[in-house]
């Protein structure tokens, strides 16, 4: 009986796996088959169908589509499609767009997004807050959050600077716990913010309810910045 259940199992596994490519797979040939007729249906106004032969109406398509981003990126019409939300990021010229490359180069920290959420994020920049003539006590910094799985959508949140500890871990490190934990790295390194002192960053770390032992890059972290201190 537990034989046949195995097996029933191997079964079972093979089909789930196999299922989905093959709905793509019959979805994309039906795709592929209206393209096709709708192709050559256009093509046929203009040459005799004798001429029109087959694969020449996915030919067409591709040579629209293909035509229609060149003018729409190379020319002025794509300054006026750009501002269409949504749809106009496609033509955007300008700015940049988050990309894992991106992601890749950004600082990974975590984000106190309530008492009791703690979230991965990436430092985006900070930003100086000044109300009226004088500075206020605090700083915040732009984050990024990505959407897992797909970790090029996301959100930006602007938050105060000591709700954010840094963190020392590649990049790339963080990416593989956002796809839900498939890799994870052998610690969270954690790192103080430029000017803060040991005794500042344990009290504020305590508002994330985390007991931080000091490593050797926290300790060298915190050196640096007492050093400086002294200096100046």
């Amino acid at each position: 009986m537990k034989f046949v259940k195995r097996e029933i199992g191997y079964f079972i596994y093979g089909l789930i796996f196999w299922l989905p490519i093959g709905i793509a797979f019959v979805i994309g040939l039906y795709i592929f088959g209206d393209l096709e007729n709708l192709g050559r249906g256009f093509l046929a106004f203009f040459l005799p169908e004798r001429f029109v032969y087959p694969g020449l109406g996915i030919g067409f398509w591709f040579i629209l589509f293909y035509a229609t981003g060149l003018i729409a990126q190379g020319t002025i019409i794509g300054n006026s499609l750009w501002g269409i939300p949504l749809f106009g990021a496609i033509f955007r010229k300008g700015g940049k767009t988050v990309t894992i490359d991106n992601l890749l180069n950004l600082s990974p920290c975590l984000c106190l997004r309530s008492e009791t959420c703690i979230c991965y994020a990436f430092i985006l920049w900070e930003e100086k807050v000044r109300p009226g003539n004088e500075s206020a006590d605090f700083d915040l910094i732009d984050i990024y959050q990505p959407h897992p799985p797909a970790l090029v959508t996301g959100r930006v949140f602007s938050v105060r600077k000591g709700t954010i500890i840094k963190l020392g871990n590649k990049s790339g490190d963080i990416i593989n716990i956002l796809l839900y934990g498939l890799k994870r790295p052998e610690e969270l390194k954690y790192l103080p913010w430029e000017g803060e002192t040991e005794e500042e960053f344990k009290e504020r770390v305590k508002h994330f309810g985390l007991d931080i032992e000091p490593s050797p890059l926290l300790q060298s972290a915190l050196d640096k910045i007492e050093r400086t201190r002294r200096l100046l």
